[in-house]
């Protein structure tokens, strides 16, 4: 296949990657403009961009631009610099572009309510794929959820068994109930998702991570969980709380380095420099301390 099927496959895998593009030349070099290069995140390749230091160099750039999500561009002048000496009479400047290839960005939703409904059809229109589950044939349907990409009526056991989360993906849970929370938070925190947010208030929040401590799960598996979840923008209605869910979910997405206002308690810990028993013990003493206030 050719390195465009090759970028489609890649990204149906769930994996990463980064496309090298040599985007200007001037003078001769040891291979053409627009020659392309695709670098996988195991270190493979497909295709060229003329071989020798510049292409070892371009390779090394791309392995970063994959993590960091951000292209660059890079100049080589192979008449000034001789490392870039191939043996052959070149002596021209070239110019790559190298930006990342990320698979599609998944979202697992547990719960079909309306919260899950907002939910949706925000986080669809911002660019997520929606994968919707609940046990309630009734409420998971595509007519409820025309944006999702999948919706599952199974029981949640069954959906769990099904599902492989990625490490680009975001797992939401909000269903009607506190145990089928804690039961899917239960494995969430130990799949590859990225991003693994719970609703609820917190006190539910609290309780669930101590039952779950005493289960014996390590606290540095709760480090990604947003808890209770979405900015804290003052959400009220459905409608509301889908804002501020998805806008969490942008800003985990985007690597945002500025300091926003998350509901999650655990992770303002983290933020404090806090390690993972650690906060979660500060989560509980302020629990007790909310509670013993008149």
């Amino acid at each position: 296949m050719d390195i465009y099927e090759q970028i489609v496959e890649l990204r149906r895998q769930g994996r990463r990657g980064a496309v090298a593009t040599i985007v200007n030349v001037r003078g001769s070099i040891p291979s053409f403009k627009t020659a392309k290069m695709l670098v996988r995140d195991d270190g493979s390749i497909a295709g060229t961009i003329g071989g020798g230091c510049v292409e070892a160099e371009v390779w090394q750039a791309a392995r970063e631009v994959m993590e960091s999500e951000k292209p660059r561009t890079l100049t080589f002048d192979l008449n000034q610099d001789p490392k870039y000496d191939t043996g052959l009479v070149c002596g021209g400047t070239l110019e790559v572009f190298v930006e990342p290839v990320l698979p599609p960005a998944l979202l697992y939703i547990f719960g079909a309510g309306h919260v899950a409904a907002s939910l949706c059809q925000m986080a669809a229109a911002s660019g997520f794929d929606v994968i919707v589950s609940d046990d309630r044939s009734s409420y998971a349907t595509k007519e409820r959820f025309p944006a999702a990409r999948e919706v599952h009526a199974l029981d949640f056991d069954e959906a769990m068994r099904q599902l492989d989360p990625n490490e680009s993906s975001s797992i939401v849970i909000v269903t009607r109930g506190h145990r089928d929370d804690m039961h899917i938070l239960r494995w969430a925190v130990q799949t590859r998702a990225r991003y693994v947010g719970m609703i609820g208030s917190k006190r539910k929040v609290i309780k669930i991570f101590e039952t779950l401590r005493q289960e014996g799960l390590p606290a540095h598996l709760f480090e990604r969980v947003h808890a209770p979840i979405g900015l804290d923008i003052g959400a009220i209605t459905p409608e509301e709380i889908a804002v501020a869910i998805t806008a969490e979910l942008i800003a985990v997405r985007r690597n945002a380095s500025a300091t926003l206002p998350h509901m999650s308690w655990f992770a303002s810990a983290k933020r404090g420099g806090a390690d993972p028993d650690r906060a979660l013990e500060q989560v509980t003493e302020r629990a007790v301390d909310n509670e013993q206030q008149p």
